[in-house]
């Protein structure tokens, strides 16, 4: 068997240096196109199995729709704003980025702009270049003693906390997942919003861009900061307001501020920052070191080669973390997972409202992932097999008003490793069962009411059958006479003589010429054929 092969497009002008996780394997072949609005990489594209890409390029649903054999896009760098998230995953692509290369080079950058501003450094070196020598109209602001806001405390906000308490400040620190230990650490006083706007004397910035946090910073926020007060932004454009600080630097509201990301890049001609007063204004370098460009190329490209020849997704956005050696211990259930869903779209009793996914086991990460194959399986009898992946799945689901609950039980009596998948659909419920025995042996171990033992593999034929005798025989003589041969079967009753259940594997597929035959039998009151693998 040949081995697999990959082809990554990069663009952007990512450092040469950090590709060096895919030219150390054989398996990638690189096309690199520094300008995305060349020809080429739309060429490129259409054959492309990953795409790593910076700030420039915007990658946008149209893009999407002719990169047919893209599988991940990653982003050399924190934000993802130029990447169209929602078309990535609609179409199964994961999307990745590399959140810890830049975080020294913005946190020093952050420091840079911190103390230009304090120190009005940019505006001293414009009146010393024009001949003038006034120092009394550049007056500045010692940091010691006074008071770092910050609004995100993640990798950056910590790192930029660690160098303002060496400066003497203190920090307070607002960040909805900044727990008490890790403020100890950090030496910051954890507070409400209001509590950080209203205490800073510096506000940094340290926060993705979201429905959320878009223009957070808006006119009544920063009317709420102290006079005289600073701000510094090196987090995302469109955080910050920017009529409004252009609207309170004029009024001498604010001290000064410092920007290095808008709303709109390049920052365009007529903006009101251009002429605001005490503004630092720069173009997006928290990121432009030599250190940390070749960290976060370096880190986007393992994230990349992983993903593609070990199906590693621990690192996507979009798509429940998994591991590539998790993919692989866990495959059985995963598997299994897959072929219920699958099974409960060939069973469901009308349109699915609802799907609850339950895991009794030893992985305490898999249920988030085996809840994504338990979608696929169910999702691809529907919309096809290829409209619905690992990372499509969950998204689909929600896009059609389905409901997906996960939940962890308690160990299982009888199975080591154990899944139910509970239906609620327009005409009623059903419910779902399988487990692994032995060394990871799957088997779907209930199908509604009836407690079966049937391997996931082939075509199966579930019949609801009455509890006659003879009705094996001519569902065998039956399958015979279309020289279909029966692999398993498994009929069970909840009492004698009345409805039967039966679970037929078989190694062929299964005409619907057959099923109607079944369904000719006067015993058979359903028959419903599916492919299991």
């Amino acid at each position: 068997m040949s081995e697999e092969r990959f082809t990554v497009l990069v663009t952007d002008k990512v450092s040469e240096a950090g590709l060096a996780p895919l030219r150390a394997d054989d398996r990638f072949d690189i096309i690199k196109i520094d300008d995305s609005s060349e020809p080429e990489f739309r060429e490129a594209l259409s054959v492309a199995h990953g795409l790593i890409v910076r700030s420039a390029t915007k990658v946008r649903a149209d893009l999407l729709a002719t990169a047919t054999c893209l599988q991940v896009i990653g982003r050399a760098g924190v934000g993802v704003d130029n990447i169209d998230l929602t078309a990535a995953t609609e179409r199964g692509i994961a999307v990745m980025n590399a959140p810890a290369g830049n975080t020294v080079s913005a946190a020093e950058l952050t420091m840079a702009l911190i103390l230009a501003m304090v120190r009005r450094v940019p505006a001293a070196d414009a009146s010393m270049r024009s001949g003038d020598w006034t120092r009394s109209a550049f007056k500045g602001a010692e940091l010691r003693g006074r008071t770092l806001g910050l609004i995100g405390a993640g990798r950056i906000g910590g790192e930029v906390a660690r160098r303002c308490r060496a400066f003497g400040m203190e920090v307070i620190a607002h960040d909805p997942f900044l727990t008490s230990d890790r403020a100890r650490e950090l030496g910051v006083r954890s507070g409400s919003l209001d509590d950080v706007l209203t205490q800073a004397d510096v506000l940094s910035l340290h926060v993705p861009l979201t429905d959320s946090t878009h223009n957070m910073i808006d006119a009544d926020a920063l009317a709420s900061m102290k006079p005289g007060a600073f701000l510094v932004n090196v987090a995302r454009g469109g955080v910050v307001d920017e009529a409004a600080l252009a609207e309170s630097l004029e009024a001498g509201q604010l001290a000064g501020a410092a920007l290095d990301v808008f709303a709109q890049e390049p920052l365009e001609e007529g903006s009101p920052l251009r002429g605001a007063p005490n503004l630092v204004l720069t173009p997006h370098l928290g990121a432009s070191t030599a250190e940390a460009q070749e960290l976060v190329a370096t880190e986007i490209c393992d994230a990349v080669r992983a993903a593609l020849a070990e199906h590693d997704l621990s690192r996507a956005l979009n798509a429940p973390a998994i591991g590539g050696e998790a993919m692989t211990a866990l495959g059985p259930i995963f598997e299994l997972g897959r072929a219920l869903g699958n099974l409960a779209c060939a069973l469901a009793p009308g349109g699915i409202k609802e799907v609850e996914v339950r895991y009794a086991g030893d992985a305490d990460d898999a249920l988030e992932a085996l809840t994504s194959f338990v979608m696929v399986g169910l999702l691809r009898n529907i919309l096809g097999a290829d409209a619905v992946n690992f990372v499509s799945a969950p998204h689909l689901a929600r896009q059609r008003d389905i409901s997906v609950a996960r939940t962890r039980l308690s160990n299982h009596t009888s199975y080591g490793e154990y899944v139910e998948v509970v239906l609620q659909a327009e005409r009623g419920d059903l419910r779902l069962a399988g487990a692994l025995l032995g060394e990871g042996h799957p088997r779907i171990v209930r199908i509604g009411d009836y407690h079966v033992d049937v391997v996931p593999t082939g075509s199966l034929i579930i019949l609801l059958n009455e509890d006659v005798p003879g009705v094996i025989g001519r569902v065998g003589t039956l399958l015979g006479d279309h020289s279909i041969n029966i692999a398993g079967y498994h009929q069970a009753r909840l009492s004698r003589g009345g409805e039967a259940l039966a679970a037929v594997v078989v190694d062929e597929d299964v005409p619907e010429v057959v099923r109607d035959a079944l369904l000719g039998l006067p015993e058979v009151s359903r028959a419903v054929v599916l492919r299991l693998d």
